[in-house]
């Protein structure tokens, strides 16, 4: 099978770095597009930490700058060696993954199997659980401690 196109989401915590690090690392060595996806949504937490209301196409264009900063941060070495395409979606994260995936036809998600959920994770399961379970294509889950050998990867 030919790795032609892999979404890697992210969820622009430091958790997520090794799933997206992986994902271009992957998309480097197939010689395939990587779309690198964030789902943008207000969280309890979100709403209690901002006092101020922001509207769906607010909170995209936030977003997009946030998961820019966030690629030029982290994997800065890698984004002149893939092909990237950025996007941000806005709704529940993994319904939006396993979405976006069908639209690509993505031949692979590559995502870390933990976000920053915390508690949340106990009561409802993880993001990536969902994704593995739902989606149309294979899904690779990285631990976020996953260190590789050869790039440097450390979460």
């Amino acid at each position: 099978m030919k790795i032609r196109k892999i979404l890697a989401p992210t969820d622009l915590s430091e958790l997520s770095r090794a799933g997206l690090r992986y994902g271009l690392e992957v998309g480097k060595s197939e010689g395939a597009e990587v779309v690198v996806y964030n789902v943008a949504g207000p969280s309890e937490d979100w709403l209690y930490r901002h006092d101020e209301f922001y509207t769906a196409d607010r909170l995209i264009e936030k977003h997009k700058k946030m998961l820019d900063g966030f690629l030029k941060i982290t994997c800065a070495d890698l984004l002149p060696q893939v092909s990237i395409r950025q996007d941000v979606g806005f709704g529940v994260s993994y319904k939006m993954i396993v979405k976006k995936a069908k639209e690509e036809k993505a031949d692979l998600i590559v995502m870390s199997t933990h976000g920053w959920m915390g508690l949340l994770h106990a009561l409802i399961g993880s993001v990536t659980e969902k994704v593995v379970r739902t989606a149309s294509c294979p899904v690779l889950s990285i631990h976020p401690a996953y260190t590789s050998r050869t790039s440097g990867i450390a979460a």
